[in-house]
């Protein structure tokens, strides 16, 4: 039961802003999410916390270590990036359009509607106002899109949509300046809103000269103000050591600027030395240039000081980049036709970050050797279905945008993408030989594609054009089956030929449910006919067997040891039987395990309805002692078949912007015309790039229906365990969620005493009593001890000592194994424990396979990727040594 949030995949990007900190760790936004990918290491993770709606803006702290998010809600969050933990919230009362950490780190910038605030940010004690705001400018007309510090936290440029930028001048004192006009200086002229103002600064002195303004109609102008040459002495002969400092004053009289200055205490010593500041001085336009992307409207920009460039992205896929003051266009290419929605600079200058939010699009391009350094895309639509490879390191998804991405678990990226369906992909099933992935879609076609050419290698089809919606494959690889929608048919294929070996008829329904058993060649089906169907397929028998149901049944699965098969019904109950005996062994009632959650257009409580109260996809753990069933429901339930009892239910998401997450509405949005969230009241240029008639299809919804305005409902349609039973995986409204198992704070012994403590163990290591140190550690089920004694054996000793250790340790054993092989470097040592344990326990392990087989599948997985690793490195060298060889040869 102890899973925990690990990772989201299929969705890299959903709109806001991205942000790259130290130069190598891109940080983006996935819906309520947030995802930090390691540039060079070429990982991804999503951290566990999340925000009440999507994302909408991000900040980072200049040395990386706090992070800020600010949803749809204005609500704020304030991360510590290396501990993933939420130090403190805050509400903001507008909406906020930017948000930016100061330069020095010690404020936060928020552009609040039409107000400019100014936030102390808060450390890593605990507070109870954390928050402190500092100033607050109010001259902007109009809500604010932009904004950018000076180099030394003093200033800030902002862009608003009344068409002006503004700079204002920022004093950490409190005490104010004499001569301080505290209004700000407008940058007048534009047309259309301004998107991007910042600021331009002199390499030689690292002071502000220069002030660049971009709006959406495609014009940057450039700002700058007349040069200042020092004040000339009035006297140029030199002084007596006596000699006062004096100076004319502006009447013509001597002022003694020494006692001057001791005697007015409220003035900063460096306004002599700093000159007139920015925003009262005249600036100037300097230079007008435009893009000349019409009718493409400017949709993200960033600028970098220190090379002194500006990159833009436009709404039809262009970007650009050009080097200032001189604007020559150094590229100008497309990515896609969907506009883009954030454009960012790493740190050096070297790596440009985009974003598409329709697309779900993440790239960074080294725009110097004009190469890609990430390129991911998610699912256009829902995810529908997903696979796990039997070593449990790829997982194949499928959506109803027609395509078919294969992920690494490990880093979470796709590296293969098959594009060759015309329909929504329905079902996915990976060949027993880990390198061959099977597909159904409703295009009528049934396909094989090879993993390692990445091709579609063989494509079955009907002698009538068909839906496919379920697909299954026999141990052996040799029979491919697939139950339609419209005829209500299961298909029969041979994988080697390709032919169609035959056709089963009998269901008078869609069979969306099909399964082979693990042990045995016979086939399970379920249709909306309320009944599952047993086939003998390599006998010829046809049905063999048929369970009747009082509803339709949804979804089926098989228990791994092949002796219990659940079905899931429209009532909410899920069905056991005995496939062997025929008869039905117990049922769950879970109508009231999934209820929750209560849609926009409902007009009954989530407690009262019962529409949608069912389960539609069912999976079996490991080992099958539990089972998890999922619907359309924001709840995954985790079932223990031997008592039926509900163990654990996990909430899939908090996301407010999903439908049917809350269980009570609130009553002050309802209106005379409807739910207030329905009406559509938005702007026609959304800044976000989302498109929310088209955000999400939605598959239960009729042809032009919109009930909720295209409003995502949340659900899970597919659930799938890991062949190792480490982790499992859910397709899901928000992206396809990754839970993997949490030893970290459970205590688990199998065989505590008195006398088993870690003090026993190190004792029994010191009087080198390997056998002994063993057993107490697995006793104990500490898997830092139980590591530390494995390590401790002399190699000599392993036959004897895997001879010693009871058949009850041995799961337990296997997978201190599995980890110890996937960190350490004794690589032969594991390697030659793992021999001698099959080598003693050999016939046990075959008699007790259901117990043991997450274990060694988790081995399995481990031994697999590192003779991957290998079998490139080995490679690589014989390259090498091959070319040193030939070359000293020539010498």
């Amino acid at each position: 039961m102890n899973y925990r949030f690990q990772n989201l995949l299929g969705a890299p990007y959903r709109g806001g802003n991205a942000v790259v900190v130290n130069n190598t760790l891109l940080i983006s936004a996935v819906g309520n999410r947030v995802s930090v990918t390691d540039l060079v290491k070429s990982e991804t993770v999503t951290l566990p916390f999340q925000a009440s709606t999507n994302l909408r803006r991000i900040a980072a702290s200049p040395d990386g270590v706090f992070l800020l998010t600010v949803d749809e809600n204005n609500r704020c969050l304030f991360i510590n990036l290396p501990r993933r933990a939420v130090l403190h919230r805050l509400s903001f009362k507008h909406q906020v359009g930017d948000v930016k950490f100061s330069p020095n780190g010690r404020f936060i910038a928020v552009a609040a509607g039409k107000l400019l605030q100014i936030w102390r940010s808060p450390g890593f004690r605990k507070e109870f106002f954390p928050f402190e705001l500092v100033k607050t400018f109010a001259d902007c007309n109009d809500r604010i899109t932009s904004l950018d510090w000076s180099p030394n936290s003093d200033y800030l440029v902002v862009g608003s949509k009344d068409l002006a930028a503004r700079l204002f001048y920022f004093e950490e004192s409190k005490t104010k300046k004499k001569n301080n006009n505290s209004k700000p200086f407008l940058f007048l002229g534009h047309r259309d809103v301004i998107l991007g103002a910042f600021f331009g600064v002199d390499k030689k002195t690292n002071s502000v000269s220069k002030v660049y303004t971009l709006s959406r109609d495609g014009a940057i102008f450039s700002w700058g103000y007349p040069k200042f040459e020092p004040m000339e002495e009035e006297y140029s002969e030199p002084e007596s050591p006596g000699t006062p400092d004096v100076r004319r004053g502006q009447n013509g009289e001597l002022v003694n600027l020494k006692k001057r200055k001791d005697m007015e205490h409220d003035t900063n010593d460096s306004d002599e030395d700093i000159g007139p500041l920015l925003h009262n001085l005249k600036w100037e336009l300097l230079k007008k240039d435009f893009f000349l992307q019409a009718p493409a409207k400017l949709t993200a920009c960033d600028y970098h000081r220190g090379l002194d460039m500006v990159v833009v992205g436009f709404s039809n896929g262009v970007f650009g980049l050009y080097q200032m003051p001189d604007f020559v266009c150094i590229h100008l290419l497309s990515i896609s036709r969907e506009k883009i929605t954030t454009a960012v600079f790493n740190g050096l200058g070297n790596w440009l970050t985009f974003g598409c939010a329709k697309l779900g699009q993440l790239l960074v391009w080294e725009w110097k050797s004009e190469s890609y350094i990430l390129k991911q895309q998610g699912h256009y639509f829902d995810v529908n279905c997903i696979a796990y490879s039997p070593d449990s390191q790829l997982l194949a998804t499928g959506a109803d945008d027609n395509k078919i991405k294969v992920w690494t678990v490990s880093s979470g990226f796709c590296f293969v993408t098959f594009s060759e369906h015309t329909n929504s992909v329905t079902a996915l099933h990976f060949m027993a030989n880990n390198h061959c992935l099977l597909s159904a879609s409703l295009d009528g076609t049934v396909r094989a594609w090879d993993l390692f050419r990445y091709r579609n290698f063989r494509t079955f089809v009907t002698p009538t054009p068909k839906q496919f919606v379920s697909l299954a494959s026999d141990q052996s690889g040799e029979v491919i089956c697939a139950g339609t929608l419209d005829s209500f048919e299961i298909f029969v294929w041979s994988m080697k030929t390709g032919r169609l070996l035959d056709v089963l008829s009998g269901h008078e329904g869609p069979v969306h449910g099909l399964m082979f058993s693990p042990t045995n060649a016979i086939l399970a089906s379920s249709s909306w006919d309320k009944t599952v169907r047993l086939w003998d397929i390599f006998e010829g028998r046809g049905g063999v067997e048929k369970f009747d149901h009082t509803h339709d049944v949804l979804t089926l699965a098989y228990r791994p040891d092949g002796k219990q098969l659940a079905c899931s019904t429209l009532d909410g109950q899920i069905h056991f039987w005995d496939p062997l005996e025929g008869v039905e062994m117990y049922t769950i009632e879970g109508r009231r395990d999934i209820s929750g959650g209560r849609l926009m257009t409902d007009r009954r409580l989530a407690a009262n309805s019962s529409a949608g109260k069912c389960f539609t996809t069912l999976c079996y753990s490991a080992d099958g002692s539990y089972i998890l069933a999922g619907g359309s429901s924001k709840y995954i339930c985790m079932y223990d078949v031997a008592e039926q009892v509900l163990l654990r239910r996990f909430q899939i998401t908090l996301n407010l912007s999903l439908d049917g997450v809350l269980d009570f509405l609130n009553s002050k949005k309802m209106t005379e015309a409807g739910p207030l969230d329905l009406i559509d009241d938005d702007d026609s240029d959304t800044e976000e790039g989302i498109d929310k008639q088209t955000r999400n299809k939605l598959a239960y919804d009729l042809p032009g229906s919109m009930p909720n305005h295209g409003r995502p409902i949340i659900r899970t349609k597919c659930l799938r365990i890991a062949p190792t039973g480490r982790s499992w995986a859910a397709a899901t409204t928000e992206g396809v969620l990754l839970y993997s198992m949490d030893e970290s704070f459970i205590f688990d012994p199998t065989d505590l005493d008195v006398d088993v403590t870690p003090e026993a163990v190190d004792a029994a290591l010191k009087d080198e009593q390997p056998k002994r140190a063993l057993i107490l550690s697995l006793r104990m089920n500490e898997d830092a001890l139980i590591k530390k004694c494995i390590v401790a054996v002399a190699p000599a000793e392993i036959p004897a000592v895997a001879a010693s250790v009871p058949f009850r340790y041995l799961q337990r054993l296997v997978e201190a194994l599995a980890a110890l092989l996937e960190k350490s470097p004794h690589l032969e040592f594991i390697l030659r424990w793992c021999q001698e344990l099959c080598k003693v326990h050999g016939s046990s392990i075959q008699q007790n396979s259901r117990n043991l087989l997450p274990a060694l599948k988790s081995l399995q997985k481990v031994i697999t990727r590192l003779h991957q690793d290998l079998a490139d490195t080995c490679s690589s060298n014989e390259y090498m040594l091959r070319y040193l060889c030939s070359t000293s040869n020539k010498r």
